[in-house]
Protein backbone atom coordinates (compact mmCIF):
# COMPACT_ATOMS: atom_id res chain seq x y z
CA UNK A 1 0.00 0.00 0.00
CA UNK A 2 1.23 3.28 -0.76
CA UNK A 3 1.58 5.27 2.58
CA UNK A 4 4.44 6.47 4.56
CA UNK A 5 5.09 8.20 7.90
CA UNK A 6 7.28 10.88 9.46
CA UNK A 7 7.03 11.40 12.92
CA UNK A 8 3.36 12.45 13.78
CA UNK A 9 2.32 12.59 9.76
CA UNK A 10 1.56 10.38 7.67
CA UNK A 11 0.43 10.28 4.14
CA UNK A 12 -1.62 8.49 2.33
CA UNK A 13 -3.12 7.48 -1.27
CA UNK A 14 -6.09 6.45 -1.53
CA UNK A 15 -8.65 5.17 -4.72
CA UNK A 16 -12.59 5.31 -3.72
CA UNK A 17 -15.26 4.29 -5.17
CA UNK A 18 -19.05 6.51 -5.53
CA UNK A 19 -21.79 4.22 -6.74
CA UNK A 20 -25.30 5.86 -6.66
CA UNK A 21 -28.64 3.78 -7.48
CA UNK A 22 -31.90 4.92 -7.27
CA UNK A 23 -30.68 8.32 -5.68
CA UNK A 24 -28.79 6.68 -2.75
CA UNK A 25 -25.34 6.60 -2.19
CA UNK A 26 -22.96 3.61 -0.79
CA UNK A 27 -21.10 4.39 2.35
CA UNK A 28 -19.31 2.28 4.67
CA UNK A 29 -17.60 3.00 8.04
CA UNK A 30 -14.97 0.44 9.91
CA UNK A 31 -15.72 -0.93 13.11
CA UNK A 32 -14.95 1.47 15.76
CA UNK A 33 -15.25 4.38 13.83
CA UNK A 34 -18.02 6.91 14.00
CA UNK A 35 -17.75 8.47 10.48
CA UNK A 36 -19.16 7.53 7.34
CA UNK A 37 -16.99 7.76 4.07
CA UNK A 38 -17.00 5.70 0.66
CA UNK A 39 -15.38 2.36 -0.23
CA UNK A 40 -12.22 2.09 -1.39
CA UNK A 41 -8.49 1.60 0.11
CA UNK A 42 -5.05 2.29 -0.36
CA UNK A 43 -2.95 1.51 -3.60
CA UNK A 44 -0.42 -0.96 -3.99
CA UNK A 45 2.72 0.01 -5.86
CA UNK A 46 2.76 -0.21 -9.51
CA UNK A 47 -1.36 -0.70 -9.36
CA UNK A 48 -3.24 1.71 -11.56
CA UNK A 49 -6.15 3.18 -9.57
CA UNK A 50 -8.63 1.79 -11.56
CA UNK A 51 -7.52 -1.83 -11.28
CA UNK A 52 -7.50 -0.61 -7.09
CA UNK A 53 -10.90 0.46 -6.90
CA UNK A 54 -11.93 -3.13 -8.28
CA UNK A 55 -9.70 -5.16 -6.40
CA UNK A 56 -11.10 -3.27 -2.89
CA UNK A 57 -14.22 -4.15 -4.02
CA UNK A 58 -13.55 -7.79 -4.76
CA UNK A 59 -12.12 -8.07 -1.46
CA UNK A 60 -14.39 -6.16 0.82
CA UNK A 61 -17.63 -7.28 -0.45
CA UNK A 62 -17.21 -9.75 -3.37
CA UNK A 63 -18.55 -8.34 -6.08
CA UNK A 64 -16.64 -6.56 -9.47
CA UNK A 65 -17.57 -3.03 -10.29
CA UNK A 66 -17.41 -1.16 -12.72
CA UNK A 67 -15.18 2.44 -12.82
CA UNK A 68 -17.26 4.76 -14.91
CA UNK A 69 -15.16 7.80 -14.26
CA UNK A 70 -13.11 9.79 -12.55
CA UNK A 71 -15.05 12.57 -10.29
CA UNK A 72 -12.71 14.25 -7.51
CA UNK A 73 -9.21 14.58 -7.55
CA UNK A 74 -9.07 15.63 -4.05
CA UNK A 75 -6.20 17.10 -1.68
CA UNK A 76 -7.58 16.02 2.09
CA UNK A 77 -5.80 17.39 5.15
CA UNK A 78 -7.31 15.81 8.14
CA UNK A 79 -6.58 14.11 12.48
CA UNK A 80 -7.07 10.66 12.91
CA UNK A 81 -6.07 8.27 15.93
CA UNK A 82 -2.98 10.85 16.93
CA UNK A 83 -2.18 11.54 13.34
CA UNK A 84 -1.93 14.32 10.85
CA UNK A 85 -3.00 13.24 7.40
CA UNK A 86 -2.11 14.64 3.92
CA UNK A 87 -4.16 12.37 1.68
CA UNK A 88 -4.39 12.43 -2.04
CA UNK A 89 -7.52 10.66 -3.18
CA UNK A 90 -8.74 9.79 -6.20
CA UNK A 91 -12.88 9.40 -6.19
CA UNK A 92 -14.55 7.64 -9.06
CA UNK A 93 -17.92 6.79 -10.19
CA UNK A 94 -18.39 3.11 -9.96
CA UNK A 95 -21.42 0.73 -11.00
CA UNK A 96 -22.29 -2.06 -9.25
CA UNK A 97 -23.69 -5.38 -11.43
CA UNK A 98 -27.19 -4.72 -12.16
CA UNK A 99 -27.88 -8.51 -10.54
CA UNK A 100 -25.85 -7.72 -7.59
CA UNK A 101 -28.16 -8.80 -4.04
CA UNK A 102 -26.21 -5.62 -2.31
CA UNK A 103 -27.88 -2.87 -4.58
CA UNK A 104 -31.84 -4.42 -2.90
CA UNK A 105 -30.30 -3.54 0.47
CA UNK A 106 -32.60 -1.76 2.73
CA UNK A 107 -30.44 -1.99 5.81
CA UNK A 108 -26.28 -2.03 6.63
CA UNK A 109 -25.15 -5.37 5.61
CA UNK A 110 -21.00 -6.35 6.32
CA UNK A 111 -17.94 -6.40 4.31
CA UNK A 112 -14.04 -6.99 6.05
CA UNK A 113 -10.66 -5.68 5.04
CA UNK A 114 -8.15 -7.60 6.57
CA UNK A 115 -10.01 -8.83 9.52
CA UNK A 116 -11.92 -5.53 10.26
CA UNK A 117 -15.50 -5.01 10.15
CA UNK A 118 -16.98 -2.57 7.44
CA UNK A 119 -20.76 -2.16 7.76
CA UNK A 120 -21.82 -0.79 4.58
CA UNK A 121 -25.20 1.26 3.88
CA UNK A 122 -27.47 3.32 1.32
CA UNK A 123 -28.56 6.45 2.03
CA UNK A 124 -30.88 9.11 0.26
CA UNK A 125 -28.64 11.11 -1.70
CA UNK A 126 -30.63 14.05 0.24
CA UNK A 127 -29.47 17.02 1.61
CA UNK A 128 -31.14 17.19 4.74
CA UNK A 129 -29.54 13.34 4.79
CA UNK A 130 -26.34 14.23 4.29
CA UNK A 131 -25.83 16.92 6.16
CA UNK A 132 -27.09 15.07 9.38
CA UNK A 133 -24.16 12.09 9.29
CA UNK A 134 -21.02 12.19 10.19
CA UNK A 135 -19.42 12.18 6.30
CA UNK A 136 -16.25 12.62 5.78
CA UNK A 137 -14.23 14.20 3.70
CA UNK A 138 -17.61 16.86 4.69
CA UNK A 139 -17.01 18.20 1.67
CA UNK A 140 -19.05 15.40 0.09
CA UNK A 141 -22.60 16.24 1.77
CA UNK A 142 -22.91 19.13 -0.63
CA UNK A 143 -20.56 17.87 -3.62
CA UNK A 144 -22.92 14.75 -3.96
CA UNK A 145 -26.00 16.92 -4.70
CA UNK A 146 -24.95 17.36 -8.51
CA UNK A 147 -21.88 14.97 -9.36
CA UNK A 148 -19.40 17.26 -11.51
CA UNK A 149 -19.53 16.65 -15.25
CA UNK A 150 -15.61 16.76 -15.54
CA UNK A 151 -13.09 16.05 -13.08
CA UNK A 152 -12.82 18.94 -9.94
CA UNK A 153 -9.26 19.52 -8.08
CA UNK A 154 -10.31 19.96 -4.39
CA UNK A 155 -8.29 21.00 -1.48
CA UNK A 156 -10.09 20.15 1.51
CA UNK A 157 -9.35 20.47 5.75
CA UNK A 158 -11.36 18.31 7.94
CA UNK A 159 -10.99 19.19 11.96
Amino acid sequence: MIRFDQGNNRFNYRVVGVAVHEDFVLLHRAEGDDFWTFPGGRAEFGEPAEQTLRREMREEIGIDVEVVRLLWFVENFFAYEDRYYHEIALYFLMRLPADCTYLARQGPFQGDEEGVTLTFQWFPRQPEVLSGLPLLPSFLQTALQKLPESVQHVIHYDK
